[in-house]
């Protein structure tokens, strides 16, 4: 409206305005007419946001609605900006969650020997699954249970799907993407292949993490340190100038020793570089070597490396080009075999006393024996240390070797084409990505710099990606895994376990010279790290990628940095050399009243739904918006209770304002005449400059609140001093000056409605239509200059000192318990010299709206005040 020379609209307001029951109406209504639909266009004239996909795995919090409500109101405010937005949503299905979740909810687990039953009916249909013990679940096949994984996220992804619609979130919802889909499968099989190809992915037989309880590999960026209780053991080694004591809490390990090791500048141990130890009761002998990773100042200062305990002794043993004498099994116990470097009668009695036993108890056995034998000194000294935690898992992580499959990150050196190393390439790329707030940018750069290992992505689960290669089987029945057999991207997606290798029959499968198929799967963030390839449509909808992509926005959280951001650009890198979006916009935590972050593991969530009922979706997301990116907020309902009123507010105010002049409103900045009306207008063009600026800064919060103390100045000062000229009721003002109070409003009300649009797309949409076609979702952003034309100059100051007087006159009502509309027979009002032109200026407008009947006289001071008065007991007729 605020472009146009003079409109003339209709009015429809309703005789009372409310919230309740606007989400279902706007939401019907925007679905039914396709208001945030994409719309196939150029690159250049395209807005497109990698949204991120939800974990599909029981129920959102309001954490999720925090982070999702900036997305929106950036959406938002680039399709008012005239870009057509290209905002999609995912669902993040695959994974250890998903299985988790479908284990507890259905009391069934994955037994891929099992062959498929048809119509498989579950044990339990809706439980939680606490009280199921992992014993008491039904084994079923590898099918039926991907079958019940499908089910049970078609279920989650339509409560998720309801919540977002309550929220408002402005999504289209035909462009949507499971990352177990085919769609997701074809792109994320194609890029692994590619990866393959060049050389970028890889197969290596290698210690890493892994958890004993999910039975999976786990990689580095899904690690998290925790306290650990444990105790250190003092033990025993024999050299030839006496014994060396050592300090470990994992004695279990003792068999898997091969080195003891000290830091070359230890003066301590100088003297046993170069020479050898045994170890006490399996009599094994042992190097003690000089290495810079030992720590002089714990412990003993001399540490013994076994294979593996930590990650450290990973470091040695490559470094140190150290024997592999791996003791622990996949499953968390010790091997049934007895190695063959344990000779001595008393090592082999202990070991076989500790096979097949968990970590627990063969640490037991160790330091009885130890303690039998006086090669243990002294009692276990209790202590926490931290350890190493698969971050959905609760038992510490083991580190055994296995063959998994790697993609090249950076962590291991490998050059790439232009001579630098990937590493190098990466920070570089990092550097061209705009991130907000700008200081998150360290995190990408401290994560690339610290990596020690290639990306880990094969898992040892079922729901999920499967790695699309086979592998040749030679004459005598082993499977050769050099020999890697890959299907064409026409053929795209494959499942291995079921589908067949070109050249290959079905019949051929696991036997002499045929194949056999890869049984992992990809860890879901080699799926999820593609989400702006899928979403776009890489290889599968070529006009649909070259209008969206690179895409403008990754939106995330902050934690998820080192996985999801980095591991994106490491992808979008190989790929294509180049960014896979131009900003990253990082969202902050959200609190619980002790200020921890809120989280499903905590126990201390919030769920959403209850607060959209209760604060209305436009008060939840006011509370939302006005956290700034980068910056923890406390979870606040008194923010949701500011937000819900502001929303009333927006709806009353502007009703208010439209229709003063009856049942028409006129939108005409040429009628502006009067100085405070400009001074509306010139408030009005400011905050419209400023809103912008901060919105193209990804400022949503700074937008929010010029915008919000503008609107409340508006309301409280500006709408109740020029009421009574709109109005007019008696004739008492020109109808030029009528005229010129009732367009300022309207052109203002038009703004704010706009301008709030973002943040309370409910409310906002509601005045909308009240005097406007379509939406104002797919309205124009307001623009500074015509307003800035029709204030003709005008200082904005005139209506900061009119409030103030405003102010004042009603302050003086209030301290005498009266009514606003008590009438003043007489009035003494003290102001800075500068001021009285100003007050002169409004001075009309400033006795109708304090209701002054009598003189009103302006004296100097220091600040705008009421020195002296006479309130008249009747109150004021209008």
């Amino acid at each position: 409206m605020t472009e146009n020379a003079s409109i003339v609209a209709a009015v429809d307001a309703p005789d009372r305005v409310s919230l309740d029951g606007l989400e279902t109406k706007w939401g019907t209504a925007w679905e039914e007419n396709g208001t945030y639909a994409y719309e196939l266009t150029s690159r250049e004239n395209t807005y497109s946001i990698d949204t991120p996909p939800p974990t599909v795995s029981g129920s959102l919090h309001v954490g999720h609605v925090f982070s999702y409500t900036h997305t929106d109101v950036v959406a938002r405010y680039q399709r008012m900006k005239g870009k057509h937005v290209f905002y999609p949503m995912g669902w993040d299905d695959n994974g250890l969650p998903t299985e988790r979740r479908v284990q507890n909810y259905y009391g069934v687990r994955c037994d891929p020997s099992l062959p498929y039953v048809e119509n498989f009916v579950p044990p339990h249909d809706g439980g939680d699954g606490k009280s199921i013990k992992y014993a008491d679940q039904v084994p079923i096949s590898r099918r039926n249970f991907i079958e019940l994984c499908w089910e049970l996220t078609a279920q989650d992804e339509a409560q998720f799907e309801h919540l977002w619609r309550t929220l408002g979130l402005s999504i289209d919802w035909k462009q949507n993407y499971q990352t177990i889909g085919a769609k997701a499968q074809k792109v994320a099989q194609a890029g692994f292949l590619r990866n393959l190809e060049r050389g970028e992915a890889y197969q290596a037989q290698a210690p890493g993490l892994w958890d004993v309880t999910f039975q999976t590999a786990v990689a580095q960026a899904e690690l998290e340190a925790r306290e650990y209780p444990g105790a250190y053991h003092k033990i025993a080694f024999h050299g030839e100038a006496g014994d060396v004591v050592i300090e470990t809490t994992r004695p279990e390990l003792l068999p898997a020793c091969v080195a003891l090791i000290a830091h070359p500048d230890d003066e301590r141990y100088q003297h046993l570089f170069g020479t050898t130890v045994t170890s006490p009761v399996f009599g094994v002998e042992l190097p003690v070597l000089a290495h810079t990773a030992a720590e002089k100042d714990k412990g003993a200062g001399i540490a013994m490396c076994c294979t593996f305990g930590d990650l450290t002794d990973v470091q040695w043993w490559r470094e140190l080009s150290l024997p592999l004498r791996s003791v622990l099994g996949k499953d968390g116990r010790i091997l049934a075999e007895t190695p063959e470097w344990i000779t001595s009668d008393e090592g082999v009695a202990l070991y076989e006393e500790m096979a097949g036993k968990t970590v627990f108890s063969s640490r037991k056995a160790v330091v009885d024996k130890l303690s039998e034998t006086g090669e243990m000194i002294g009692e276990p000294e209790n202590t926490n240390r931290m350890t190493n935690f698969f971050e959905k898992g609760d038992k510490p992580l083991e580190i055994v070797t296995s063959r998994q499959w790697y993609i090249r990150n950076g962590g291991r050196p490998y050059q790439e084409a232009n001579g630098k190393e990937l590493q190098e390439n990466l920070l570089d790329a990092g550097k061209d990505l705009a991130f907000y707030p700008d200081f998150m940018r360290v995190r990408y750069d401290n994560w690339t710099k610290g990596l020690n290992t290639d990306w880990l992505i094969s898992r040892q689960r079922f729901f999920g990606v499967p790695i699309p290669v086979w592998y040749a089987i030679d004459d005598n029945g082993e499977i050769d895994y050099e020999t890697v057999l890959v299907p064409e991207e026409s053929q795209l997606p494959v499942d291995p376990s079921s589908d067949v290798p070109v050249g290959f029959t079905e019949d051929q499968r696991g036997v002499p010279g045929g194949f056999a198929g890869e049984v992992d799967i990809m860890d879901t963030w080699a799926t999820s790290s593609l989400s702006p390839q899928i979403a776009t449509g890489w290889l599968t909808d070529d006009e649909l990628f070259k209008a969206t992509y690179p895409m403008d926005l990754r939106p995330q959280g902050q934690d998820i940095i080192r996985t999801w951001l980095f591991s994106s650009m490491v992808r979008a890198h190989l790929e294509f050399g180049e960014n896979p979006w131009r900003h990253a916009a990082i969202s902050g935590w959200i609190l619980d009243p002790d200020r921890k972050k809120m989280s499903k593991s905590k126990g201390n969530v919030v769920t959403p739904l209850g607060l959209l009922e209760k604060h209305s979706s436009d008060g939840v997301r006011y509370w939302a918006a006005s956290a700034r990116l980068g910056t923890d907020a406390a979870f606040e309902e008194n923010q949701m209770k500011i937000g819900r009123r502001l929303a009333i507010k927006l709806l009353n105010a502007s009703k208010f304002a439209l229709t003063m002049g009856g049942d028409t409103v006129e939108f005409n900045p040429a009628k502006i005449t009067l100085p405070v009306d400009r001074a509306m207008v010139a408030t009005v063009a400011r905050v419209v400059r400023e809103a912008t600026a901060a919105f193209e800064a990804y400022d949503h919060t700074r937008a929010l609140e010029v915008t919000e103390s503008a609107f409340w100045s508006f309301c409280d000062d500006y709408l109740e001093l020029v009421k009574d000229r709109a109005y007019n009721r008696d004739d008492q003002f020109a109808l030029a000056d009528t005229e010129s109070a009732r367009a300022a409003l309207a052109l203002s009300v038009d703004a704010f409605v706009r301008l709030l649009a973002p943040f309370l797309p409910f409310a906002a949409e509601e005045v909308w239509s009240w005097y406007a076609k379509g939406s104002v979702h797919r309205a124009t952003w307001p623009v500074a200059d015509p307003l800035e034309k029709a204030a003709a100059g005008q200082d904005e100051s005139l209506l900061t000192v009119a409030g103030e007087a405003l102010a004042a006159l009603r302050r003086v009502k209030s301290e005498n318990k009266v009514s606003q509309r008590t009438t003043y027979a007489s009035v003494a009002m003290m102001a800075p010299k500068a001021s009285h032109e100003q007050i002169e200026a409004v001075l009309a407008d400033l006795r109708q709206a304090a209701h002054v009947r009598g003189p009103l006289e302006i004296g100097e001071g220091e600040n705008i005040a009421i020195s002296g008065y006479e309130l008249d007991p009747a109150p004021a007729k209008n």
